[in-house]
């Protein structure tokens, strides 16, 4: 591991001007390519103490042996320089795109003597009409099948043609009418080639002209009595019709546009891209970018716009780019796609409308991309045993662990403390033997000691199962804590939520893990490990999975399990800690949003919303009605005198002992401002606070 420090540049020889910068390793191989305007600013952040920076970016400084810059005059040339510079060396700590393969495209080479219909892929080159790019090659041969009855366009290669010209004889499209066979002189040159600039036009999106045409001459010839004729050319009309719904109209306004969207995670994010011309989707594709470096979604963005436009010029770069966030700064990118395209290029966020509209259909697409990528390396048996088998391997296991339960902490600056426990058998997810619980040893943030008192609960529970079931015999040793280990659960439900048994109860924890997984590192595995020794379990292994550098601790290690990126054991460790940190999460919130959402009134028993509200309508607020004797209580429509009773002590106990403050601004909370949803406003200091101000999910 190198120290920054030793190759770090001397003060003032980095200049201050825009550029782009290189950072190598100890064998001259580029790891990292950045733009900056001004390169000195931007060195300087690398070289600041290694504490402040992203775990990514440290990882990268100190494998970084050397770095180098190049000065240009302006931030589009500095965006040039990077796009090339990425692609030459493609550094292991820029963005990767998994999916780099070349899209087809429906391609009309108007650059010969006799232009081609084909398909193509790769570099365009000039003076080739270039349509699309579509996910799939066969979707340009259905299209072109139903065009060539209306524009019978050449499409056979070049030796098909010359063997044509030779013969005499055109091949089976000339013979069906599917090719106007200008290789044996049914059609000139010119006309052949008016006839291809008629295909390019129809495809650009200049429909109504054709079909309008076609419609008149079919009733000139059905009026003549030509009804041979008119029944061919009605098939046309039917064919560019159904070509045309191939291509449904999204866009009202005829609209030029690419629409970029990003469904991102912390490690992968999924970049889709929709091209509409002349108001219609030409075509989509996509990639699954793999996260290496820390990136905002801004950044995603102008990589997605390097990815696409980086070759291209001319029309090949629309006039509108709609896009979910802008590069930061935009003006380099918006004027570098100006200079491809020869003209302005409007690149925004779409705000209302068709617009807006379209870009959430493409936002689905991208979430429905990264959650296929994901779960298809999930569902392939012969993965899900390659990556258990490197988890046994990594962690010096006896055999593969078929079941591993993952454990996450979740609280609100030590509120509504929860956790939980997920489990996957065989590398797939068993939803039905998710728990919940929450943390009742104690008050306050402290993920470790919120981890050690879940393990013991889990696993307390799995002892006391075992002895009813006679599969274990108990023991008198009493652990650390003063509890007999397989002695049952204390308690009515332990805090546990989760699916019941027909008697009510929950279930219990009858399986046990050959592998227990938890969100954190070396304190959070310590906690589990001491948790699992102290209930005299020795036959189930610990590992923690940290997040950012995704380390895995092993109790007792000084040193942490690194398995390489492109590990699926590593992978499935990633899936299994992610979806233990939803899981909480989700339940963090929705203990949160219940919390805040009640008041005093909310205790009192039998008493519905529609007579909370009735209370709170009748006095004007919670302060009111607590001052209130029990006869006015009875006032209210709806409320007899036992319940203006309850009503009166549950609010007696559940008065203030002093005035409520606002931490933020230092304001006594005035209580006179009317409750519409029958808690007060001053009883919870927290809840007077926007969510900003209360602290980040853990």
């Amino acid at each position: 591991m190198a120290d920054p420090s030793s190759y770090r540049p001397r003060p003032g020889e980095i200049p201050d001007s825009p550029g782009v910068y290189r950072f190598r390793d100890e064998h001259r191989r580029v790891i990292y390519v950045g733009k900056a305007k001004s390169l000195r600013q931007r060195l300087a952040n690398y070289f600041q103490d290694l504490a402040n920076l992203h775990p990514r970016t440290r990882s990268m400084v100190t494998t970084a042996a050397s770095v180098e810059w190049t000065v240009v005059s302006t931030e589009v040339e500095a965006l040039q320089l990077e796009y090339s510079w990425i692609k030459e060396y493609d550094p292991r700590f820029n963005v990767k795109y998994r999916d780099d393969k070349s899209y087809p495209y429906l391609a009309v080479t108007m650059n010969e003597e006799f232009p081609r219909v084909q398909v193509m892929r790769g570099h365009k080159k000039k003076g080739v009409r270039y349509f699309g790019p579509y996910a799939h090659a066969w979707a340009i041969r259905d299209t072109v099948d139903l065009l060539l009855r209306v524009f019978p366009v050449r499409t056979c290669s070049a030796g098909v043609f010359k063997n044509a010209e030779r013969t005499g004889r055109p091949c089976l499209l000339g013979y069906i009418g599917k090719c106007s066979a200008p290789c044996v002189g049914r059609i000139s040159q010119e006309d052949h080639y008016e006839l291809a600039e008629e295909f390019c036009d129809f495809m650009a999106g200049r429909t109504g002209t054709y079909l309008r045409r076609l419609e008149k001459q079919m009733a000139e010839a059905s009026d003549e009595m030509e009804y041979e004729r008119a029944a061919r050319l009605r098939d046309d009309v039917g064919a560019l019709k159904k070509a045309m719904e191939k291509n449904a109209v999204v866009l009202a306004d005829a609209t030029d546009a690419d629409l970029i969207a990003v469904a991102e995670d912390e490690l992968e994010a999924a970049v889709q891209i929709f091209h509409v011309r002349g108001g219609r989707v030409r075509g989509q594709r996509g990639w699954v970018t793999d996260k290496v470096e820390e990136i905002t979604t801004g950044a995603l963005v102008e990589h997605a716009l390097q990815q696409l436009y980086g070759e291209e010029t001319g029309d090949s770069v629309p006039k509108e780019v709609l896009v979910p966030a802008l590069p930061d700064p935009v003006e380099p990118v918006q004027e570098w796609l100006t200079v491809r395209r020869g003209a302005n290029v409007s690149l925004r966020i779409p705000q209302r409308g068709d617009k807006k509209a379209l870009m959430e259909t493409v936002q689905r697409n991208a979430q429905q991309a990264l959650v296929l990528h994901k779960t298809k390396r999930a569902s392939d048996l012969t993965t899900r045993s390659r990556a258990l088998e490197e988890i046994a391997d990594a962690l010096d296991l006896d055999s593969a662990p078929l079941r591993i339960e993952c454990y996450d902490i979740s609280h609100l600056q030590g509120d509504d403390v929860v956790a939980s426990m997920v489990v996957f058998e065989d590398g797939l997810q068993r939803k039905n033997e998710y728990r919940r619980f929450q943390i009742k040893g104690f008050a306050g943030q402290d993920d470790v000691r919120s981890m050690h008192e879940v393990i013991t609960r889990r696993f307390r529970r799995y002892l006391a199962e075992k002895e009813k079931s006679g599969e274990w015999a108990g023991t008198e040793d009493t652990p650390a804590n003063g509890t007999r280990a397989g002695a049952p659960p204390t308690g009515e439900d332990d805090g546990i939520i989760g699916p019941k048994d027909d008697d009510g109860r929950p279930r219990k924890f009858a399986y046990p893990p050959q592998l227990v997984v938890v969100d954190g590192g070396r304190p959070q595995v310590a906690a589990a490990r001491r948790a699992l020794d102290e209930l005299g379990i020795d036959d189930i292994a610990v590992c923690g999975l940290a997040k950012r550098l995704e380390e895995v601790w092993v109790p007792g290690e000084e040193d942490p399990v690194v398995l390489p990126r492109s590990s699926e054991g590593l992978y499935l460790l990633q899936r299994v800690r992610d979806e233990a940190h939803r899981f909480a999460i989700t339940y963090q919130r929705a203990k949160r949003a219940k919390r805040l959402r009640s008041g005093p009134l909310d205790e009192v028993p039998g008493l519905g919303e529609t007579r909370k509200q009735a209370l709170i309508k009748h006095f004007g607020s919670v302060k009111r009605l607590r001052a209130a004797t029990i006869e006015q209580i009875q006032e209210v429509p709806g409320i007899g005198r036992k319940t203006a009773e309850t009503i009166a002590v549950a609010l007696a106990r559940s008065a203030p002992a002093a005035p409520a403050v606002n931490t933020a601004t230092g304001e006594i909370i005035d209580e006179e401002e009317p409750d519409t949803t029958g808690g007060s406003s001053g009883e919870s200091v927290s809840a007077g606070l926007p969510d900003d101000r209360r602290g980040q999910e853990t």
